[in-house]
């Protein structure tokens, strides 16, 4: 049964599946909306294609989760994408396998770098464990990728359920000012962590959540921030640092809320884009309140309070089962060629 107008990414807590529609099937043939071709063949594109880049850190028992978040990337997107893994040194010959073990058909679509984990020198221990192991390596993507103008940076336990390049086409609504692109911590402020318990400035009413940060890094080194800690303005590698100083005992959720305040001071630097693009179980916990989720579907789902491995949130971890144990596989046709996915 074929999936007609049902989206692959649309669907509330309590909705199921028709009769006689296969799950499997809608994710199958959302894979074939995005084949690849081959260079030269017919359809491919004649002119220069834009890199897209795309950030992760990965630190402790995430690998499996890394690597179907990056599964998920290449199945769906369009244009090539350029991988920066940061891991610890441990894992880098585990993501070396796997990703050369995928067929040179998806393997078109992207390049990857592995990286170590590497903070300032004189305070690499106290960034390391702010919040979670390594997650605060994300703060200074742009003083390490100094080459890379723009980035999409994603938490682990990310999914794609619509190509990268719909998220990456942000960048050109950036007005002037803005530099960074994130979502709203919460849509409903009666259930907001920011405003009823943060000891420390935010951004909004509700506050960002940083799992999906898209970033124009250019801008941002270039950048003199505005901070209430000195009339002076600061650079962001200038920043960093006396604000964890300042702050390091008001912030619960670590560089998250570091970047909060950054932005609560300098508003006009942040472009906020809808709750779909980055879609947890706080849109469903209490009663759905992401209204373009609703109305458009989920474009990127964000797994966190850990609901890809526990039962408390089943449409999140099915939806992280299938993509996890699906097998890229590339099936050749007489004058076309493109990739599959199946179990």
């Amino acid at each position: 049964v074929r999936c007609k107008s049902l989206s692959v990414s649309y669907w509330n807590p309590y909705w199921r599946l028709p009769p006689g529609v296969c799950g499997m099937n809608c994710f199958m043939e959302s894979a074939f909306r995005y084949a690849v071709r081959e260079p030269g063949s017919a359809g491919a594109s004649k002119g220069p294609t834009e890199l897209m880049h795309l950030a992760v850190v990965a630190c402790g028992q995430r690998l499996e989760e890394t690597v179907t978040m990056l599964k998920s990337a290449v199945i769906f997107s369009i244009k090539p994408v350029q991988f920066h893994i940061f891991a610890e040194d441990q894992l880098h010959g585990s993501f070396k396998e796997i990703l050369e073990s995928w067929p040179r058909q998806f393997r078109l679509k992207f390049n990857y770098t592995i990286y170590s984990i590497a903070f300032p020198s004189e305070n690499a221990a106290e960034w390391k464990k702010l919040f979670k192991p390594c997650a605060s390596q994300r703060l200074f993507l742009p003083i390490i990728l100094k080459e890379v103008d723009s980035l999409l940076y994603v938490d682990t336990d990310i999914l794609f359920l619509q190509p990268m390049d719909e998220i990456w086409s942000f960048l050109s609504e950036f007005n002037a000012t803005q530099m960074a692109a994130m979502a709203a911590e919460h849509e409903e402020p009666r259930i907001g962590w920011y405003n009823r318990f943060a000891r420390h400035p935010f951004y909004g009413r509700t506050g960002v959540n940083s799992g999906v940060m898209l970033m124009n890094m250019t801008r941002i080194r270039e950048k003199h921030f505005k901070n209430d800690m000195t009339t002076v303005l600061l650079q962001w590698e200038e920043l960093l640092m006396p604000l964890l100083r300042k702050y390091k005992l008001n912030i619960t959720w670590g560089d998250q809320d570091l970047l909060n305040i950054i932005f609560h001071h300098n508003p006009e630097s942040l472009f906020v884009f809808p709750c779909q693009w980055n879609y947890r179980p706080d849109h469903c916990i209490y009663g759905s309140n992401c209204i373009p989720a609703e109305e458009e579907g989920i474009f990127i789902l964000h797994g966190n309070r850990g609901v890809y491995h526990d039962e408390k949130q089943p449409a999140f971890r099915a939806v992280y089962e299938v993509i996890r144990k699906v097998r890229l596989v590339f099936i050749y046709a007489p004058k076309h060629t493109r990739p599959l996915t199946k179990f």
